[in-house]
C-alpha cells in the first residue's frame, strides 16, 4: 500500500520547457557581459537561446545550483561561487512556472485518501517554496526540501528518506515520482516504488530502467495506486 507520495518539482509538478526556457535566457543575458558571452554560456547548459529548447544532457534539467554555478565560473570571470548562486536563486524565485497538471485539485484528491505529499527538488528550498506559495499549494504538503536543506540532493536518497522519516511511513510505502534518472534512482536508492512522468525532458526510453511505471504525467497517479490496491 502506498501511504505517500513525493514529487520532484521541475519537470514533474512544473513543465519544465514552459516553465525554465524564459529563466535560462533571463539569467544568461543577466550574468554576461555581452551576448556571445550569454551564448557561450548556453552552450555550456546545453540550452538554445533562440529555441528554448534543452539537450537531453544538460545539467539545468536535474542539477543543483551549486554545480551548474561550478559548470559556469571558469566561463565568468569576476564571478564568485557565492555570488552566483545568489543571483541564480533570486531569479528562479521569480520564474513564472507552468502546472504541467491543475496541481491543486490533483493534490487535494490525493491527501483526502490521506496520503501524505512531500518535495525533494534540486533546485534551492527558498525558490521552491515560492514557486509552491505562488500556486498556492504549499499547504497541501507535509514535507519540502531543496537540495540546500540540509539532506543532500538527488540522486542520493537523502530528502527522500527524510520525507520518510518526518512522516512515520516507511521507505516502502512511499512513491518517487519524476521525470529524470536523478529522481528515480534516489528513489530505488531509499527503497521506495518510482514513477517516471514524461513532463520533463527525458523520453520514456532513457527512464524505462529506473521506473515501475511510466506516466504521461501526474494525473494518472490516483489510478495507478487504486491499480496496485486492486492487485
Amino acid at each position: 500500500m502506498i501511504h505517500g507520495i513525493i514529487f520532484d518539482k521541475d519537470g514533474t509538478l512544473f513543465d519544465f520547457r514552459r516553465s525554465w526556457g524564459t529563466w535560462s535566457s533571463h539569467l544568461l543575458r543577466e550574468i554576461s557581459s555581452s551576448e556571445a558571452q550569454a551564448r557561450e554560456l548556453a552552450a555550456a547548459l546545453g540550452y538554445d537561446m533562440d529555441t528554448g529548447a534543452f539537450a537531453p544532457w544538460s545539467p539545468v534539467i536535474a542539477s543543483t545550483a551549486d554545480e551548474i554555478a561550478e559548470l559556469l565560473l571558469p566561463l565568468l570571470p569576476g564571478w564568485t561561487k557565492r555570488e552566483l548562486v545568489a543571483q541564480m536563486n533570486r531569479l528562479a524565485a521569480g520564474a513564472e512556472m507552468a502546472e504541467a497538471v491543475p496541481l491543486a485539485p490533483l493534490l487535494a484528491q490525493l491527501r483526502a485518501r490521506g496520503l501524505k505529499i512531500g518535495l525533494a527538488t534540486n533546485d534551492s528550498e527558498a525558490p521552491a517554496r515560492a514557486h509552491l506559495g505562488r500556486h498556492g499549494l504549499t499547504e497541501l504538503f507535509d514535507f519540502i526540501a531543496g537540495a540546500d536543506s540540509g539532506h543532500g540532493g538527488k540522486p542520493e536518497p537523502g530528502m527522500l528518506l527524510a520525507f520518510a522519516d518526518r512522516t512515520g511511513i516507511e521507505p516502502e510505502h512511499v512513491v518517487m515520482v519524476g521525470d529524470s534518472a536523478h529522481d528515480l534512482i534516489a528513489g530505488r536508492a531509499a527503497g521506495m516504488q518510482t514513477v517516471a512522468v514524461l513532463t520533463g525532458i527525458a523520453v520514456a526510453e532513457e527512464l524505462a530502467g529506473f521506473a515501475d511505471v511510466i506516466l504521461p504525467d501526474i494525473g494518472g497517479l490516483a489510478d495507478w495506486i487504486d491499480g496496485l490496491a486492486a492487485a
